[in-house]
Order: C-alpha cells, then sequence, then structure tokens
C-alpha cells in the first residue's frame, strides 16, 4: 500500500471522491487502519494544485526574506498568535521550555457568510510588502479546507457515524494554515531543535511537502521515522482533538523536526501545515461508540474551545 516512506502509507483521495463503492470502502478502510496505527497517511490527488503550492511557497518565501523589523510590525498584541506574524522562538514543545527554532505566520478563517461565529475570530492580517501573500495564502487556506473535509468524511464512516457528522462541525472553523520558517543556524543549539517533538491539538493536520528534510514521526515500536515528501503528496495527520474524540482509537502521533547536518546549518527551511479546527462549541466528549462496554471514558468532558485555550497556554502563546 505504501509508495511514500516505509511506515507512512499512501492513499489516493480520488478514489473516495470518485471510485466505486469497493474502492470507497477500500478507501476507508486503509485510511482508518493508518490511523489506528500510526496517525499520519500520505495523500494523492488531494485538491490542492500543484502550481498553487509554487505560488504559496514562493510568496512565503517573499515575507519571510523581509528586514526583521517589518515583520516583527506584523506581531500583533493580544492576539495569542492566532492571525500574523509570530517571532522566532515564541512557541515550545507542551513538555519543554526551549523555544523552537523558527517564525511563523497565521491565516485564519474568513466568514462570508453572515455566519454569528465571525465575531469570534480576529481579522486576518494584511502586508503592504508582500500583497499577494495574503491572497494566495487565503486561496491556498480553502484549497486544504475542502480537502480535509473530505478526509473527515472518511473517518466519519470509518468509525460507524454518519458521513456527514463533522460537517457542520468545520463550517466556519477555528482553522489555521501556518506558513514556517526555519532560518539557518547560527549557533550552537542549546537544546532547542526547529520543532520540539510534540502532537497537535486540532482534529487533523495537513502538510504540504516542506522544502528541506527534518520532519521525523515516532511509531509504535517507538522508532523515529524520516518523512520526506514526494512532489504529489500531502502529509495528514491525526491531531489531538480527534485522538480525544476517539477515546484513543485514532492515534495523534508524535512528531518533530530536527536540525540539519552541520554542513547544512546555513540553509533555511520552509513548511506549511494546515491545522484543521472545528467551531469552539464542538464537545470533544469521547464518542460512545469509541468506549469498550462497562469501561470509562479516557478523557472528561470539554468542548474544542475549551481544550485550544488550554493547550494555547501549554505551548506559549497565550498567558
Amino acid at each position: 500500500m505504501s509508495d511514500y516512506l516505509e511506515g507512512i502509507p499512501t492513499v489516493d483521495l480520488n478514489l473516495f471522491l470518485n471510485g466505486t463503492d469497493t474502492e470507497k470502502n477500500e478507501f476507508v478502510n486503509q485510511l482508518g487502519k493508518a490511523y489506528e496505527d500510526i496517525g499520519f497517511v500520505a495523500v494523492k490527488n488531494h485538491l490542492i494544485s500543484d502550481a498553487e503550492i509554487d505560488t504559496l511557497y514562493a510568496e512565503v518565501k517573499n515575507f519571510f526574506s523581509l528586514p526583521q523589523e517589518v515583520k516583527t510590525s506584523y506581531e500583533i498584541e493580544g492576539l495569542a498568535g492566532q492571525r500574523g506574524y509570530i517571532s522566532f522562538g515564541r512557541e515550545h514543545a507542551k513538555d519543554s521550555s526551549a523555544g523552537d527554532l523558527k517564525e511563523f505566520w497565521h491565516f485564519g478563517q474568513e466568514v462570508l457568510d453572515g455566519d454569528s461565529i465571525k465575531s469570534q475570530y480576529p481579522n486576518n492580517v494584511f502586508t503592504k510588502e508582500t500583497p499577494e501573500f495574503h491572497e494566495v495564502g487565503l486561496k491556498a487556506y480553502k484549497s486544504l479546507e475542502t480537502t480535509g473535509k473530505h478526509m473527515l468524511r472518511a473517518i466519519s464512516i470509518f468509525l460507524g457515524l454518519d458521513q456527514s457528522f463533522f460537517d457542520d462541525k468545520i463550517h466556519n472553523g477555528n482553522s489555521i494554515l501556518r506558513p514556517i520558517h526555519y532560518p539557518p543556524i547560527t549557533n550552537e543549539p542549546k537544546s532547542a531543535v526547529r520543532a520540539g517533538q510534540h502532537e497537535d491539538i486540532n482534529l487533523i493536520t495537513l502538510l504540504i511537502g516542506a522544502s528541506a528534510d527534518g520532519l521525523e514521526v515516532l511509531n509504535k515500536d517507538n522508532e523515529w521515522i524520516a518523512v520526506t515528501a514526494l512532489p504529489d503528496r500531502i502529509v495528514v495527520n491525526v491531531g489531538d482533538m480527534l485522538q480525544r474524540l476517539t477515546n484513543d482509537r485514532l492515534k495523534s502521533t508524535t512528531h518533530r523536526v530536527v536540525n540539519p547536518p552541520r554542513e547544512k546549518w546555513g540553509t533555511s527551511r520552509f513548511s506549511i501545515p494546515f491545522f484543521l479546527h472545528p467551531r469552539s462549541d464542538m464537545r470533544l466528549d469521547c464518542l460512545e461508540n469509541c468506549i469498550e462496554q462497562n469501561q470509562s471514558p479516557n478523557y472528561s468532558p470539554i468542548s474544542a474551545g475549551e481544550f485550544l485555550n488550554q493547550r494555547l497556554k501549554e505551548i506559549g502563546l497565550k498567558k
């Protein structure tokens, strides 16, 4: 099944969208097994084009090449890092105090249908110096959001739920597109890596292939697997919200971005994950059909908004 990398299977989204009933069921079962075993898959025939990806990476590089004082002017106080620029070293892994060796940007949801949830979201931040950055970023946001909706429909079927279970919960959800720049390493790092080992907060994460190696995934044998994106794949992994909802049936896998070999310290790395979040009022209480008979759920009841706030504090973006 895998033509991506050992331990990281590939699935073909076209089988789910346009295949026969047999092919659709095959996709659902492959996806579900992968998410039970390791929590990561590579997805081909997704809904963001190569041209979109190339244009987005070009605009991301344009923004991060701006002078530091210009970038810092877009770091808005009081937004808990949820829109605009987030400076180097500000975020850290949940169980670490060492800031990650990265700077990044956040695009958020644009509510265009009069939904009252708009009042819960800060406005996106525009840059004067790179006007195309915003337009290209929001276009990619929608392509990845649509891809994610179909992935969640397949997950719903695997879990024995109605295919549309997540649809209303992610409509105008609090998702984030995060272009990341890992700058050249200029001094011996004391303890930090480009991104410390962690699990994602959200339902699922869709990752557009990075510009350089470094992503590693911890498998069920407690071994780190290097993941290098193929040109026509995106990587989609389970986040903590989905693990919590499914009472640990689907795995929110630990992953990290390691520092490159010393001879490559002078190079940058770019990466663009899309963190698919639901609306804040979605309940993450464990699904009844994921709890064994006569067993208690592994997690206490909580809403997606409450869980997000808790985790933002843990990783240093919110006080």
